[in-house]
């Protein structure tokens, strides 16, 4: 739990800081024959920062939490 506590803190960290996400699409505007236009298009995904600072708050709750152990019942005694 805490490797994904910690990734939810980087994550919120980026979103906070970026804002979002962009990237770019390349799609095919004019395709005649041996001529071929694309258009390359650029996209955003915004983010809020109510999302980031709740993924930071998750990843420190993550982090913080106590890890839980796995008890196993000692053997009984032959009887």
């Amino acid at each position: 739990m805490k490797i994904i506590g910690f990734m939810l803190v980087v994550l919120g960290i980026l979103a906070l800081v970026y804002g979002g996400v962009s990237y770019n699409r390349q799609r095919t505007v004019v395709d005649v024959g041996p001529f071929k236009a694309t258009a390359t298009e650029q996209k955003n995904v915004p983010l809020s920062p109510i999302v980031g600072g709740i993924a930071v708050l998750g990843g420190v709750l993550l982090m913080a939490m106590p890890r839980k152990r796995l008890t196993v019942p000692a053997p009984s005694g032959s009887g």
